[in-house]
């Protein structure tokens, strides 16, 4: 993983020390080959965002989730990048907007396990406040659709991610839910 000790400690110094979690989650052969694909250059984490926008948060479809399935934004840092850069980075092109990070909320280590092994990953949660910006994202590869959704609308989100045979879906759920508390409303 090129997000190093020092990275996550000077992000904890710049925005609080983040809680800690663990997760478990068993997924499929072909999540698990999925998940091994997007780890370009050992990749194994993601900072997962929870953007404030007047009284609700920016979330994300993706192409293959059903009608009513929302998340919050997340992505990768590229090697050599500092979490700033590949978050506004990864803001604009999952979002189309300009965010001002206002905490450190949630350190979450998971391991997804499957026959054929392990895969360790982090997800490195932030809260923060929308900018400017107007929807209009550029990873359409990826993203279907921006929208803000009030907190309480999560709940349904988890329900449809947990009918689905999917761990990296359960994941997110029970990520969510570890996360829903820690935010400032």
């Amino acid at each position: 993983m090129f997000v190093t000790q020092d990275m996550v400690d000077a992000m904890a110094a710049r925005y609080g020390v983040p809680e800690r979690a663990t997760f478990l989650f068993p997924v499929k052969d072909d999540e698990f080959s999925f998940i091994r694909s997007t780890q370009k250059n050992e990749r194994r984490h993601d900072v997962t965002l929870y953007i404030h926008k007047d009284d609700a948060i920016i979330v994300i479809a993706k192409h293959h989730y059903p009608p009513g399935m929302y998340r919050a934004p997340s992505g990768g840092l590229h090697p050599g990048e500092s979490f700033e850069c590949g978050i506004a980075r990864e803001v604009m092109e999952e979002t189309g907007t300009q965010i001002e990070l206002e905490r450190f909320l949630l350190e979450s280590h998971v391991t997804f396990t499957n026959s054929i092994g392990t895969i360790p990953w982090t997800s490195f949660v932030f809260q923060a406040r929308y900018v400017t910006g107007d929807f209009v994202f550029t990873d359409t590869r990826e993203i279907r659709e921006v929208r803000t959704a009030k907190l309480t609308e999560f709940a349904a989100y988890a329900q449809i991610m947990r009918s689905m045979e999917v761990g990296g879906l359960h994941y997110r759920a029970a990520l969510h839910e570890r996360v829903e508390p820690l935010l400032e409303r």
